[in-house]
C-alpha cells in the first residue's frame, strides 16, 4: 500500500474514534447532568400542573412555592445548615486523621500487632452489634444524648476507608523512605506527617470526600439521638418537613378542600427543592477532590 494513503487511512481511522470517543462522554455526561437540571426544573413548577401533565424540563408556569414552604422556618433552616456543616468539617478532618493513623501501623512490616489489627478490623465489616447496643452505648454509657458528639462519633472510622489508605501506603510509600527518615533522628510521629502525609494526599482526599458525604447526608443520628431542635442536622430538618407536608395533604385531601390543600402543600416540588438545598454544598466541595479522586481510589483498590 503507498505509504501516504496508509497514512490518511490511520489519520481518518484515528479521527473516527476520537469522535466516537467523544460523542459517548457527551451522552454520558448528558446522562448525568439532565436528572439535576430536571430536579431544578420540578422545583420551580406548580403543584397543579405536576399533578395534570408530569414532570417537564421547562415548566409552563414558573412556581416559587416550594422555596417559600421550605423557608418558612427560615432560623430552623440555617441553625440545621450549620450544625451540618459544623459536623461536617469537624467529623471529616478527624475521620481522615484517625483513618490515616490506622492504616499507617498496619502497613509497616516491622508492627508486631499488624495481626491482629488487620483481624479485629475484618470481623467490624463482617459482623456488626445491632441497632440496640448502638444506641444504648452512645445514651446510657457515653451519655452523649443531645449532643453534636453524638453526630460525630459514630462516623469517625471505617473499615472499608483503612484498608483502602492501607492499601495506597503498600503502593506508594517505599520502606527505604521510612529508613532514611530513621537515620535522619526523625521520630516516628515526624515520620507520619512530615514524608508520609504529603504523599498520601490522593487516598487522604479520596477518603476525605466520601466522608464529607456520609456526615453531609446523615440525618439517622440526630434521630436517634438528638431532641434539642437547635441541633437538628439539614437532612433531617427536611426529612421532619416534607413528613408534615404529607401528613397535612394526607389528612385534608379527603374533605373537599383537596384543590386548597394542594396549592398549600406543594410536596412534589417541595421534595425537588429540598434536593437543591441539600447538594449545593457538596457540588462546591467536588472539584476540590476531583484531581486526587481516581489515584486515590484506584490505587488503594488494586490490592486488598
Amino acid at each position: 500500500m503507498n505509504p501516504k494513503a496508509s497514512v490518511k487511512t490511520s489519520q481518518k481511522d484515528s479521527r473516527l474514534a476520537e469522535a466516537i470517543l467523544h460523542i459517548i462522554f457527551i451522552t454520558f455526561s448528558l446522562a448525568c447532568i439532565m436528572p439535576i437540571v430536571l430536579i431544578v426544573a420540578i422545583s420551580f413548577s406548580d403543584e397543579k400542573q405536576l399533578t395534570l401533565q408530569g414532570y417537564k424540563f421547562w415548566p409552563d408556569k414558573l412556581d416559587v412555592s416550594a422555596y417559600q414552604y421550605l423557608f418558612t422556618n427560615s432560623t430552623t433552616l440555617v441553625k440545621a445548615y450549620g450544625v451540618s456543616l459544623s459536623v461536617t468539617i469537624i467529623g471529616t478532618i478527624i475521620a481522615v486523621l484517625l483513618i490515616a493513623l490506622y492504616a499507617y501501623p498496619i502497613f509497616r512490616k516491622d508492627f508486631p500487632f499488624k495481626k491482629a489489627f488487620n483481624f479485629y478490623l475484618l470481623i467490624t465489616m463482617l459482623f456488626s452489634g445491632g441497632l440496640v447496643p448502638f444506641y444504648l452505648l452512645y445514651v446510657n454509657f457515653l451519655e452523649l444524648k443531645d449532643s453534636f458528639a453524638a453526630l460525630i462519633l459514630p462516623g469517625l472510622s471505617n473499615a472499608f476507608y483503612i484498608f483502602i489508605t492501607r492499601t495506597f501506603f503498600q503502593q506508594t510509600i517505599p520502606e527505604e523512605m521510612i529508613e532514611s527518615g530513621k537515620l535522619d533522628g526523625a521520630s516516628e510521629w515526624r515520620i507520619f506527617f512530615q514524608l508520609v502525609l504529603p504523599i498520601s494526599l490522593p487516598v487522604l482526599a479520596t477518603v476525605g470526600l466520601f466522608t464529607t458525604l456520609m456526615y453531609w447526608n446523615d440525618w439517622f443520628n440526630s434521630m436517634l439521638f438528638i431532641n434539642d431542635t437547635d441541633k437538628y442536622s439539614l437532612q433531617y430538618v427536611m426529612i421532619q418537613m416534607i413528613r408534615q407536608a404529607e401528613f397535612f395533604k394526607n389528612q385534608l385531601a379527603g374533605s373537599g378542600v383537596a384543590l386548597m390543600v394542594q396549592e398549600a402543600v406543594p410536596t412534589e416540588s417541595l421534595r425537588m427543592a429540598m434536593v437543591v438545598v441539600s447538594i449545593g454544598p457538596i457540588l462546591f466541595v467536588y472539584p476540590f477532590f476531583q484531581k486526587y479522586f481516581t489515584k486515590g481510589l484506584t490505587i488503594g483498590a488494586i490490592k486488598g
